[in-house]
C-alpha cells in the first residue's frame, strides 16, 4: 500500500468529472520513456524464536528502518494514534521502503528503464536488509502468506489509515483483515501512451492475471497447516470487499476508457481523508458526495487532486489504473522470482507485436470463462481448466514464448550483451516440472519436513 509523503491540503479543488481523468492523460509516455516499477513485500521474523516483531520492540519494525540509514536511506514520518511522530517509511534512489499493516516490508521501487537495472535494484535492496537482519537478528520470508500465524498473532503497525481499515475490513467481506495481516505480493507497474493503449493493456493484463497468480501460488498454508490452496493469498481477496476487488468486467467493454475507470472509482467507498498530517476516517462514504460538498467526514469542504490519488490507491482490482497500470496477481517470493513478474508482463505488454500476440490468445474468452479461471486458479493453480480445452499449463508455454520475443525486440542488453529474456527462466522451470511454488513447499512440508511447519523459516527471502 502507498505511503503518504504530501500534507493534501491542495490550493485547486476538484469541481467537475473532467479534472478526475487529469492522473490518467498525465500518465500518458511515450514508448522511449515507458519505465519498470517493482514492488515487493516479505515477511518479518525473529530469528530466536520466529515471532513476527512489533514495531517498538528492540531489534523491531521501527529499528530496521532506522537501520537503513547505513545505506542513505532517509526516515518518512506519521503523527501515530498517540500522538507520537512514528517513522512509517525510508525514502532512497531506490523508491520507498514502507510498512504493510502487520510488519511486513515492501520496497516499492523506483522506475526504471530495463529489468537488468531492477534486477540490480533488487539485489541491492536484498543486500542491505539482510545486513539489517543480522543486525536486528531478524529474518526475511519470501511467501504469499505468514505459514503458521493467526491474526490474533501479528502486530499491527502504527500507521493511521491502517486503523481506519481495520475497522472497515470485518463489515465488507469475512478476510479483509487476513489480507492486511497476513499477505505478501509482487506487482509491477508498468506505463502506456494512450488511452486505447492503456486499454488493450488493462484486458490483456486482467485476463492473464490468472496465469500469473498460477505461477506465483506460494501460499499453501494457513496456521500451521495445509489450507487446500495453492494461492490462498488469491483466494483472500475473493472476499476482501466485493465493491473494491475482482476482475472488472466493465474494462472488457467496448469504449472502455478513462471515464469509465473514473465512474467504477467514484462507486468505490472511501476509507479516508487526509488532512494536516491526520487521516480522518470516512470509510463507507462516497467520493461523488465529497464533490458537491456533502461528505459527512468533512461538510462543505471539496476535495483535491490529492484526495482524488489517495483514493485510487484504495481499490485493489486484479488489474489497477493510477497513472500506470498494477498487475497485481502474485504471491510473494524470493529473490529470482521478484525479477520473473517484471519480466513476464514487459515481454507481454511493452512490445506491440507481442501485446497483439497476448490478447489474440484470450480476447475469445467469455466474461463467465475469465471469472471461472480466477476463482479456480487458488486451488488448481496451473491445472486450472482455460476456455477452449486444456489447463493453463498448456496456456503457460505459449505465453511465455510470447513474452520471450517481447524481451528479445527489446534490445536491452547488460554489459556482456545478454536481453532480457534470461528473467522469464524460473517460470519456463516451474511450467516444464508442471510445479508451482506453493507445491514444491506441500511435497516438502509431507516429505521431510514431516509435517513441522518451522522448516519453512530455512526457506529464506
Amino acid at each position: 500500500m502507498s505511503t503518504r509523503k504530501a500534507s493534501g491540503d491542495d490550493e485547486v479543488r476538484i469541481e467537475n468529472l473532467g479534472q478526475l481523468v487529469e492522473p490518467m492523460l498525465q500518465g500518458e509516455k511515450p514508448s522511449n520513456r515507458w519505465r519498470i516499477g517493482t514492488e515487493h513485500e516479505k515477511l518479518v521474523f525473529k530469528t530466536s524464536d520466529h515471532h513476527a516483531p512489533t514495531y517498538g520492540e528492540k531489534g523491531g519494525i521501527r529499528d530496521i528502518l532506522l537501520a537503513m540509514r547505513e545505506f542513505g536511506w532517509e526516515p518518512v514520518e506519521e503523527l501515530g494514534p498517540d500522538g507520537t511522530v512514528d517513522v512509517i517509511a525510508m525514502a532512497g534512489d531506490d523508491g520507498t521502503i514502507s510498512l504493510e499493516p502487520a510488519g511486513q516490508l515492501e520496497l516499492s521501487g523506483a522506475p526504471l528503464e530495463t529489468l537488468h537495472q531492477t534486477c540490480a535494484e533488487t539485489g541491492r535492496h536484498l543486500t542491505q536488509v539482510k545486513t539489517v537482519g543480522e543486525g536486528c537478528e531478524v529474518g526475511f520470508l519470501g511467501l504469499g502468506m505468514w505459514p503458521d500465524k493467526a491474526r490474533a498473532d501479528l502486530p499491527v503497525m502504527p500507521k493511521q489509515r491502517y486503523s481506519i481499515m481495520m475497522r472497515h475490513m470485518p463489515k465488507v467481506g469475512e478476510l479483509g483483515l487476513d489480507m492486511m495481516l497476513r499477505t505478501c505480493t509482487i506487482q509491477v507497474n508498468l506505463d502506456y501512451s494512450s488511452e486505447a493503449d492503456m486499454a488493450k493493456k488493462f484486458r490483456t493484463g486482467l485476463a492473464l492475471q490468472p496465469l500469473a497468480t498460477a505461477l506465483f501460488a506460494n501460499s499453501p498454508f494457513t496456521e500451521g497447516k495445509p489450507n487446500g490452496f495453492l494461492s490462498y493469498r488469491s483466494h483472500i481477496w475473493s472476499d476482501t470487499d466485493p465493491h473494491r476487488t475482482g476482475m472488472l468486467p466493465f474494462v472488457f467493454e467496448e469504449g472502455f476508457g478513462y471515464e469509465r475507470y473514473v465512474d467504477y472509482m467514484l462507486d468505490v467507498p472511501m476509507y479516508f481523508v487526509y488532512r494536516d498530517g491526520v487521516y480522518i476516517d470516512a470509510a463507507g462514504q462516497s467520493f461523488r458526495d465529497f464533490m458537491k460538498g456533502e461528505l459527512p467526514a468533512l461538510p462543505g469542504e471539496l476535495p483535491t487532486p490529492s484526495d482524488w490519488w489517495d483514493h485510487l490507491s484504495t481499490a485493489f482490482p486484479e488489474v489497477r489504473l493510477k497513472s500506470f497500470l498494477e498487475m497485481r496477481g502474485a504471491d510473494g517470493g524470493p529473490w529470482n522470482r521478484i525479477c520473473a513478474l517484471p519480466a513476464l508482463w514487459v515481454g507481454l505488454l511493452y512490445d506491440e507485436n507481442a501485446l497483439d500476440a497476448a490478447w489474440d490468445l484470450v480476447k475469445h474468452w467469455s466474461m463467465e470463462e475469465r471469472e471461472a479461471l480466477r476463482n479456480a486458479v487458488p486451488k488448481q493453480a496451473l491445472g486450472a481448466a482455460i476456455p477452449g480445452g486444456g489447463t493453463l499449463r498448456d496456456l503457460a508455454g505459449d505465453v511465455l514464448d510470447i513474452a520471450h520475443a517481447g524481451l528479445v525486440a527489446r534490445g536491452r542488453l547488460n554489459s556482456m550483451g545478454d536481453n532480457e529474456s534470461g528473467f522469464l527462466n524460473p517460470l519456463r522451470q516451474i511450467v516444464e516440472s508442471g510445479k508451482v511454488p506453493a507445491e514444491v513447499l506441500l511435497e516438502k512440508y509431507h516429505g521431510e519436513w514431516d509435517g513441522d511447519i518451522t522448516r519453512v523459516y530455512e526457506e529464506s527471502f
